[in-house]
């Protein structure tokens, strides 16, 4: 299948190089040729960087946008007032190059906090990507490198479905290696569809798959000052409008659910310097809350990260790191598994809160292989949920030793 037909209808897509970087990609645009709803999602860090602040407050103003402006190296972060009136310049002459007005752009950063953006680079930036705009796959993939800082490889998702009889696809985009933590992370998401939705059910989609994904992954416990996952709706599948109470809302949920699930994976598996990705999955707790605090903790936990590392089935630390996770729980009614991530193999650790004699090579092998679970039986309630981490090395002590250098 041409990867193009996966390309929502209507969006445009452009990444190019302007000098804020030494030599990769670093400024790029997503363009809808129709007015697109729009939602927006943020970072949780008191210390929010320009772009970030810019945003919200046009979003409290406006539901439709047309583009999205974003560069990479420099996150426009504790900048001060001309920090905010860069943000603003980057939508005013992005508008300008599109021939729309400054409102119906958004503005987003990523990078090092505490420079300056250089806005004359970015305007010649800018000014290329006006040109370059287009609907290829090779345009997706140049703006999905345009954004990455510290990433590997572009991290991009796609899901189509059939919405009252018509044909409806996302895209998602994001970026993402490091400073990943619950409540999302020095992480970007951009998510385009061409569905025709109302922006109540738009924003509830976007708000609840965030919460199951780009805040249920940890790389290593740092939150970011310029997080944002941003969704744009522009309608032109033509389908009869979907809301809440639409049959077809849940599969359309889930869909896109599906495709932030698989960035929020993607993020994991690049977190810098980082050889494994682990699932931790917690069932039988008594609520989604205490499920959910009890996961964020394990995969925050720098002993568990590092025993993954060595592949050591040291059981005790997840065990102890559930413990303080604030919820109150009865050890004694835990079991806990190692498992692959097929489910194929799986190994008890602990039943009923005492050990289990297992086979140890076994248990290593499992834990020396690129992704595998961990489960939780609280056998408490009904309530599970999952997440994702990966493990802590020294090759992300070797990378964010030099970050700026």
């Amino acid at each position: 299948m041409n990867l193009k037909d996966d390309i929502p209808k209507d969006f445009k897509f452009a990444g190019t190089h302007c000098g804020v970087k030494k030599k990769r990609k670093d400024v790029g645009i997503i363009f809808s040729e129709v007015d697109a709803l729009t939602c927006g999602v943020f970072t949780k860090n008191v210390v929010k960087a320009a772009p970030v602040i810019y945003d919200e407050k046009i979003l409290k103003q406006r539901e439709i946008f047309r583009a999205i402006i974003v560069n990479s190296g420099i996150a426009n972060a504790c900048t001060g007032e001309r920090g905010l009136k860069d943000a603003e310049e980057m939508a005013r002459m992005t508008a300008d190059s599109l021939g729309l007005k400054k409102e119906e752009i958004l503005v987003s950063s990523t990078g090092v906090i505490g420079a300056n953006l250089p806005m004359e680079k970015i305007k010649k930036g800018v000014e290329t990507l006006s040109q370059t705009l287009g609907n290829s796959w090779k345009n997706v993939e140049d703006f999905a490198n345009s954004i990455m800082t510290t990433d590997r490889f572009p991290k991009i998702s796609t899901k189509r479905l059939e919405i009252k009889g018509k044909t409806v696809k996302i895209l998602g985009i994001a970026k993402g290696a490091g400073m990943i933590h619950p409540n999302m992370a020095t992480m970007l998401a951009f998510v385009v569809c061409d569905i025709n939705i109302t922006r109540r059910a738009l924003c509830k989609v976007l708000r609840e798959s965030v919460d199951r994904t780009y805040n249920m992954i940890s790389v290593d416990g740092d939150t970011s000052t310029n997080d944002m996952v941003i969704v744009m709706a522009n309608g032109k599948a033509e389908n009869e409008v979907l809301d809440l109470e639409d049959e077809e809302f849940q599969r359309f949920f889930d869909a896109f659910n599906n495709v932030n699930e698989n960035l929020a994976k993607m993020i994991v598996k690049d977190g810098e310097g980082a050889t494994k990705v682990f699932e931790v999955v917690v069932r039988g707790a008594r609520s989604l809350e205490e499920a959910k605090k009890i996961v964020r903790t394990i995969l925050s936990s720098n002993l568990v990260k590092t025993a993954v590392y060595g592949s050591d089935p040291n059981w005790g630390r997840i065990i102890a790191s559930a413990g303080y996770s604030g919820v109150e729980f009865d050890p004694n009614l835990v079991d806990l598994y190692l498992e692959s991530i097929d489910g194929d193999e799986r190994i008890a650790l602990m039943l009923k809160g005492e050990p289990v004699e297992f086979d140890e090579s076994k248990a290593k092998m499992i834990m020396s292989r690129d992704e595998f679970r961990f489960t939780l039986d609280m056998n408490s309630g009904n309530i599970s949920t999952k997440g994702w981490g990966c493990d802590l090395t020294e090759k992300y002590v070797e990378i964010n030793g030099r970050y700026r250098t």
